[in-house]
């Protein structure tokens, strides 16, 4: 068995330890004293006031000179009673009157001077937070959003926003809290929750903006057709202006082959352009502009297509009818059974140009430009048969309201005149080489037809005698020996309309501002650190053993 040690032997060690403590123990408190002393000097802060700013939750002098300058800011803000309580602490007499001094100036500020005045109090490590607030103050200045809070202390809604984009779910932002982020939520984010669907045209997030810029470009996300004129202009929202000036007939913006430059060459009839077309259509319109096309083999449309006339050209470029067309069912074919009569009469196929004329005769209900046109292409038709009295009866109930219907009618009668055998060719020479009355291009047509039938005799003879008759006319400024038709070239004219049935809506403006920017998920924080207003306290935490004993 082992005997203690002797005294003096290696007992000495426990005296001489504890000694090194103590010594090690006074080095760490007088360089403690020497740095706070050093602090001071700096400052130009002594410890009396130090001490007395510890006394209101301001710990060391350098906390002393950042409070001093955060109250000079706030200064500027308060209010008589509030300043007096300010200006005694920036004399360095702060008492029990400067935190709800501090508070009431702060109902006042705007958000983003309450966040910056608290932030400072954190970093400042002023005890005037509760432990609560300082928890969640430290957990948003280290970017650490996943912050529960419920909803009684969430007054705007930035920690339920900033919880959502922290965990990735923005679409799982509760609409209930909508009310209290729409009047204050950065641009961009709220682009988010669009994006995201949370928010919607009944959300009207529009009327919770007082900048008019931000109004309109949330109309024009969410509501377009409700964009003004004016607003477009001012959001500079080419797309819509483009699409207003299509659809008022004008001038359509320049463009690169967009779907208006499409629609523009189908409302001119141009029929190549439609498969191109499909593909820049929404599906609704590409089955009507299909309908459309199936309807051309039959020669018959749903109402709701013909009532459209901007797609009349395209029609008639796409439609050759195999038969004569019944004018009653629908303007658009009253307008193409006249002019199939016309054409068939230029091209001297009278026997299909009589089927047609028939129908158009007997369809009474007639626009009476179209009736009129009809009937004098009726007597055309007799006058050739040289049925002149029924050709001149016909003429006889139009002749007062068409100066050129007056004309045939003279005609008609000085040919009844003339003995049927002495009468010149009854049919009008202009129409002999498919022009339209009084054609000034005639002689480049006839050299056309001329050499297309060379080696057709009848046609060249009859060619060449339309060519003498024009010639004899010209010659004694004498036209009237001709059976004028059309009455009117407007009468057969196709609209000039835009297609609006294939118009696409017009599509939300898009968006502008940066998806998930940081400088909006920014404000949003700093919304949410100005929300813990209610944790600054009325008097100072207690300190705790290591407040008491070290400087921050």
């Amino acid at each position: 068995m082992t005997s203690p040690p002797p005294a003096g032997g290696a007992g000495q060690s426990v005296p001489r330890s504890r000694t090194a403590a103590v010594a090690r123990e006074r080095e760490r408190l007088r360089a403690l004293r020497e740095r706070r002393d050093a602090q001071s000097a700096d400052s130009g802060i002594d410890g009396f006031t130090v001490r007395r700013w510890r006394k209101v939750g301001v710990l060391g002098a350098q906390a002393v000179t950042r409070a001093h300058t955060m109250l000079r800011q706030l200064a500027d803000l308060a209010h008589e009673a509030a300043h007096d309580a300010l200006a005694d602490a920036l004399r360095d007499e702060p008492d029990d009157r400067l935190l709800p001094a501090v508070r009431a100036v702060l109902e006042r500020a705007d958000p983003a001077a309450v966040a910056a005045t608290l932030t400072e109090v954190h970093a400042g490590g002023f005890l005037w937070l509760s432990e609560v607030g300082e928890q969640r103050l430290t957990a948003l200045t280290a970017g650490d959003d996943r912050l529960t809070v419920p909803g009684s202390e969430d007054p705007s809604g930035a920690f339920a926003l900033l919880a959502a984009f922290a965990a990735e779910s923005t679409a799982a932002f509760p609409s209930r809290m909508l009310p209290r982020v729409l009047p204050w939520i950065p641009l961009s984010v709220l682009d988010d929750l669009i994006d995201a669907g949370v928010v919607g045209p009944e959300h009207q997030p529009w009327q919770y903006r007082a900048e008019e810029t931000d109004h309109a470009y949330l109309k024009a996300r969410l509501v377009p057709d409700q964009v003004t004129a004016e607003q477009a202009t001012t959001l500079e929202w080419t797309a819509r202006e483009r699409r207003n000036a299509f659809l008022a007939g004008g001038e359509p913006l320049p463009s690169a082959g967009d779907v208006y430059d499409l629609l523009e060459r189908v409302a001119d009839g141009d029929a190549s352009v439609v498969k191109e077309l499909e593909r820049e259509l929404p599906r609704d319109l590409v089955l009507r502009l299909r309908r459309l096309l199936d309807g051309v083999a039959v020669g018959n449309w749903d109402r709701d297509i013909w009532e459209d006339r901007g797609l009349w050209r395209l029609i008639f470029a796409l439609w050759e009818p195999k038969a004569a067309v019944n004018p009653s069912r629908s303007p658009l074919h009253a307008l193409m059974a006249l002019r199939q009569a016309y054409d068939l009469l230029c091209m001297n196929d009278l026997a299909c140009a009589s089927a047609q004329i028939d129908k158009l005769v007997s369809y009474e209900a007639a626009d009476p430009a179209c009736r009129a046109e009809a009937l004098n292409f009726h007597a055309y038709t007799l006058l050739l048969q040289e049925q002149l009295d029924a050709a001149a009866l016909v003429l006889e109930g139009i002749h007062d309201a068409h100066e050129r219907a007056e004309s045939n009618l003279r005609m008609l009668r000085r040919r009844q005149a003339v003995q049927r055998n002495d009468r010149p060719a009854a049919s009008n020479p202009y129409l002999d080489l498919g022009l339209p009355h009084g054609a000034p291009s005639w002689t480049t047509r006839y050299r056309d037809l001329r050499r297309e039938h060379v080696r057709d005799l009848d046609t060249s003879a009859r060619l060449n005698n339309a060519m003498k008759r024009i010639r004899d006319a010209e010659r004694d400024e004498d036209w009237s020996g001709f059976f004028v038709l059309p009455l009117d070239l407007d009468v057969f004219e196709l609209p000039d309309e835009v297609p609006v049935t294939l118009v696409p809506p017009l599509a939300p403006l898009t968006r502008r501002t940066a998806s998930h920017s940081p400088e909006g998920l920014g404000l949003v924080r700093q919304r949410a650190v100005a929300d813990l207003l209610p944790h600054l306290l009325n008097a100072p935490r207690r300190l705790d053993r290591n407040a008491r004993t070290h400087t921050p």
